[in-house]
């Protein structure tokens, strides 16, 4: 049989595929449809450092080819993760990673420094799609100064593997990869979901309560591949890929993009089972092509 593991850093993962943050709870929820410590692992959903509700419903709608969402990151907050979930998540067979969110440097810091503590989380993965506060609004990761600002102060904090997620929603992705880089990221994984919008014609207003939300799904494909490309082109870390992901041959063209692993998000709304068909899926395919490691795939284009 070929083989399927990949290294994030110091993470070996069993095979490249990973869960999306925000698209598969904590990992549970998918228990009763197949074996998830057959992952490469899962990205828990957005962890910020107090309890958040999230925005006002409506806050999800279908479009074609994809969904637009505007959950506003609703978790019960760090020390709920550590007190009431990590216990029941902590023994599953695979690298179990937080995705980390905040509004403030502080914040970032805070969650990522109890994280650290966490002998069974061996990775986090930094959204730097929110908000800065003390910035006006703009997300940390549309601007270098302050993408480097947040990754350099986590990165004292946090010993582990630090995965640093790109926003799309900028004009030079590929500068923004080399800035976190250079920050300290192990990793880095794109795309995030595209600033988008839906409007209702007949009631003549937009769908969503936050007028705008992210696109996700395989309308963003083309472009996730894009920025990957480039990326990969660019940085010395590894990146992993995610955008649009529905089946395995768009989880093997990511990574003949150079992605070294990927994410699989929107698709597991659709099937709940379709992370396991999508390992199932590369296996054949490196069998049909007579490929004995996924990681030749990594960056031929």
């Amino acid at each position: 049989m070929p083989n399927l593991s990949v290294k994030i850093k110091d993470l070996i993962l069993k095979n490249p595929v990973m869960t999306a943050s925000g698209t598969f709870g904590y990992g549970e929820e998918f228990a009763d449809f197949f074996d998830i410590s057959d992952l490469g692992g899962i990205i828990v959903k957005g962890t910020t450092g107090s309890k958040r509700e999230g925005n006002a419903y409506p806050r999800m709608v279908e479009t074609p080819s994809g969904m637009l969402n505007a959950v506003g990151l609703q978790n019960k907050g760090v020390d709920a993760f550590i007190s009431d979930i990590y216990p029941r998540i902590k023994d599953i067979d695979t690298h179990i990673i937080v995705n980390v969110s905040g509004s403030t440097i502080d914040e970032y810091v805070m969650v990522a420094s109890k994280l650290n503590e966490l002998d069974a989380i061996p990775a986090i993965e930094l959204n730097i799609s929110c908000p800065n506060v003390k910035e006006g609004g703009m997300a940390f990761g549309t601007s270098c100064p302050s993408a480097i600002a947040v990754c350099e102060a986590v990165r004292k904090a946090y010993h582990k593997t630090l995965i640093v997620k790109l926003s799309p929603n900028v004009t030079n992705i590929t500068e923004m990869a080399l800035a976190v880089e250079s920050a300290g990221a192990d990793a880095v994984s794109l795309i995030n979901t595209l600033l988008g919008m839906a409007v209702d014609a007949e009631k003549r207003k937009p769908v969503l309560s936050t007028i705008t939300g992210g696109l996700s799904g395989p309308a963003i494909k083309p472009v996730a591949l894009r920025m990957v490309w480039q990326v990969a082109k660019a940085v010395k870390i590894p990146v992993i890929g995610l955008g649009g992901i529905m089946t395995a041959t768009d989880a093997i063209e990511f990574m003949l993009a150079g992605a070294t692993a990927v994410q699989i998000g929107t698709a597991n709304f659709i099937d709940p089972a379709v992370c396991a068909k999508i390992i199932k899926g590369m296996e054949d395919y490196l069998i049909r092509h007579k490929i004995d490691d996924v990681n030749e795939l990594i960056g031929v284009i």
